[in-house]
């Protein structure tokens, strides 16, 4: 199978998602005991958080000035002779508050933290007040699919390496790596909704009724914004469907489109899915079948947008625009899929940038018919080495071209047909539901497996599949099957990416074509 995230970064991240607050400060503490007003702190460990990246960690012993219990001395691995000659609080409460300030606290059970770290500046003559991010409450509300959100829990979730668990610093790192992870399965949106909803106290809309807010549930699914007419306003989807719903009343409304929606938005409803595939899924269909007022225009296209690439008579790859029909299969030489020849115009440039390929080449300037041998206008600038005029062998500036589309390489089918994908709730395994998709064509979504036949499938292996009955009908796609490419890079963030598949408790099983009687 040929990978591709298309307009995306494949990498894992090495920065943390924008999602999360710009400035942060991921800290843990280690106490003699579990009592903020009576019991000290004994460590401090902290990574300063700043656009994404790490840039401090600092760690301390603290001397708490008491005895140090011997079950705490068993969890944690602290001596009494580590605490000798380390700092009193007083004497670190400076360098911690200047590290601090103007940055949002987050711990793993930020209550027990934050009352710790309050309790002690207090001691020590000093104000200190936040509103801290708990990591527990984020693990709870990105993966409603789990029932404990422990650090233990995670680390083994997540197959986090740690050296030395219940220590300061080494537990402050988890969440760092916690964080890492989830931004990695969750896209920038859901992790600014959900801290958002967790930092904010928000206000309602004022025509929006506060029981409207109860009923919304705290599990993965697609919601609906209406006015007071009935008109709809906005769709979105969230695994958290409460805590999204309530991130949009927590914005600061910079975006007018947000304040129009706040003074309009008079009633919600909601279809629960048993995870956030679902979810993506019908927020796509939805969102195209009943025209919203305030998202983003989405619609099927009856063309798309690919590179071509042809060896010209020197042997230099050359790259065209080229449209293909959506109804139609998408040839293995071609890359990229775009909406329009400005979006894949506009995407070459910034390859020809990294990798220093030639305009003229790439068909962004013209080759000047005879003049063909002359530099383009990026070789005299030295962003081209040669290509256009000879200067650089086609061996040298082909490798380039290919590194530079290797991620825009369309994913090949990675099975032999159809398939079913099982969707199932890990907490109420009831809540299940099944899409057969074929060819990156989403066909339908089912509830109960025997639907299959009505759309000439059977499975290919049916022994162990148990199927809850449901109230749902089954949903047909659109008559119009043609590719659609939002359909398709959701299922290609699934189908190619065994963690989340296994995050999202999603199975795959074959289908074979019922032969005609």
């Amino acid at each position: 199978m040929q990978l591709n995230w298309l307009d995306s970064d494949t990498s894992p991240p090495t920065t943390l998602s924008p999602g999360f607050p710009d400035k942060m400060v991921l800290l843990d503490l280690e106490t003699t005991g579990g009592k903020s007003t009576h019991h000290r702190i004994i460590e401090i460990g902290l990574l300063v958080i700043e656009q994404g990246e790490v840039i401090e960690r600092w760690q301390s012993f603290i001397d708490p000035q008491t005895s140090l219990p011997p079950f705490i001395q068993r969890l944690t691995g602290i001596a009494p002779s580590m605490l000798r000659g380390a700092p009193t609080f007083d004497q670190v409460a400076e360098k911690l508050l200047g590290l601090l300030q103007g940055r949002t606290l987050v711990a793993h059970n930020a209550r027990f933290d934050y009352g710790f770290l309050k309790n002690e500046f207090e001691r020590a003559g000093i104000s200190y007040n936040a509103k801290p991010l708990c990591s527990v409450k984020f693990s709870r509300s990105l993966y409603p699919q789990f029932k404990r959100h422990g650090l233990d829990q995670i680390i083994q979730r997540f197959q986090l390496s740690i050296e030395n668990r219940h220590r300061a610093l080494d537990d402050a790192e988890m969440i760092h790596g916690f964080f890492l992870k989830s931004s990695a399965l969750f896209p920038e949106e859901e992790i600014a909704a959900t801290c958002a909803s967790l930092l904010k106290n928000p206000a309602l809309p004022p025509l929006l009724k506060a029981s409207d807010i109860k009923k919304l549930p705290a599990c993965a699914g697609v919601y609906y914004f209406y006015d007071a007419s009935g008109v709809l306003l906005y769709v979105g989807k969230s695994v958290h469907i409460r805590n999204r719903v309530m991130s949009h009343f927590s914005q600061d409304h910079k975006n007018p489109k947000d304040l129009q929606i706040n003074s309009k938005l008079a009633q919600i409803s909601f279809d629960r899915t048993p995870t956030d595939f679902g979810a993506q899924i019908r927020e796509s269909n939805q969102i195209k079948a009943l025209s919203p007022l305030y998202n983003r225009r989405l619609r099927k296209t009856k063309k798309l947008y690919q590179y071509r690439c042809e060896e010209d008579r020197n042997g230099y790859q050359r790259i065209a625009i080229e449209a293909v029909e959506m109804d139609s299969d998408i040839a293995d030489e071609r890359f990229g899929l775009f909406r329009s020849p400005r979006q894949a115009s506009k995407r070459i440039e910034k390859l020809a940038d990294q990798y220093f390929l030639c305009h003229k080449l790439l068909g962004l300037e013209s080759s000047g018919g005879p003049q063909r041998q002359q530099p383009c206008f990026r070789a005299q600038l030295k962003k081209c080495f040669g290509a256009c005029h000879g200067a650089e062998s086609a061996q040298l500036y082909n490798q380039r071209v290919e590194a530079a589309l290797k991620n825009y390489q369309i994913a090949m089918w990675p099975y032999p047909g159809a398939i079913m994908i099982e969707e199932r709730d890990m907490q109420q395994p009831e809540q299940v539901a099944f899409h057969v998709v074929h060819n990156w064509r989403y066909l339908a979504k089912l509830t109960l497996p025997e639907d299959l036949y009505d759309f000439g499938f059977q499975l290919a292996n049916p022994g162990r599949l148990h199927a809850h009955s449901g109230q749902q009908e089954v949903e047909q796609a659109s008559s119009d099957d043609r590719f659609d490419l939002d359909i398709y890079f959701i299922l290609v963030r699934f189908l190619v990416d065994a963690e989340k598949m296994k995050m999202h408790n999603l199975k795959i099983w074959p289908l074979i074509t019922i032969p005609d009687l």
